[in-house]
């Protein structure tokens, strides 16, 4: 089945909380703050790749998201950041912006990318607010929301030429010819 357009929601990840911690162990005295931050949520791409002849593959699944951040932990562990999803779609493809009504970006060359919605920030744990003044912060930040956008992907006409007739006029035959 080819599909030419398409209207697709695409979500950025939410980056993960920073972590309240304080590091106690046995022999250590005045451990001090070991909260980790969090990780960075990942970002939606949209690549233009040759081979790719469709928005077919876009057709049956209408919200695209990628992945959340991982939130920090002690002993200053930093969250993991979420993976990117990536849309492949065929070069000639324009980009809309749904709300807007207006083009994001013209993927006409095999390899264009376009970063659809951005990933939120990872939270900062209580060790990135630590100072001379402030030994012991009981303070941390919470994951930014990945960006949330609704797009509409159109892809241009990739027939050079077109053959209209009525039928049994001979077309067939002109073009093995």
């Amino acid at each position: 089945m080819f599909v030419d357009q398409v209207s697709i929601e695409v979500r950025g990840g939410k980056g993960g909380n920073g972590c309240l911690s304080f590091r106690r162990e046995k022999f250590v005295p005045k451990g001090g703050p070991d909260g980790g931050d969090g990780g960075h949520g990942g970002s939606v791409i949209i690549t233009a790749q040759a081979g790719v002849d469709s928005l077919s593959t876009l057709a049956h699944k209408k919200h695209w998201h990628a992945e959340n951040g991982i939130h920090g932990s002690g002993s200053n562990r930093q969250g993991r950041t979420g993976k990117d999803s990536t849309l492949r779609v065929p070069p000639g493809t324009v980009v809309w912006d749904e709300a807007g009504e207006f083009v994001l970006k013209d993927l006409a060359a095999d390899g264009d990318t376009l970063t659809a919605a951005r990933g939120g920030k990872g939270g900062y744990g209580n060790a990135h607010f630590k100072s001379a003044t402030n030994r012991a912060p009981r303070e941390h930040t919470p994951g930014e929301e990945g960006e949330t956008r609704r797009l509409v992907l159109e892809l241009k006409s990739i027939a050079d030429v077109g053959l209209v007739g009525l039928p049994n006029a001979g077309k067939s035959t002109l073009l093995s010819r």
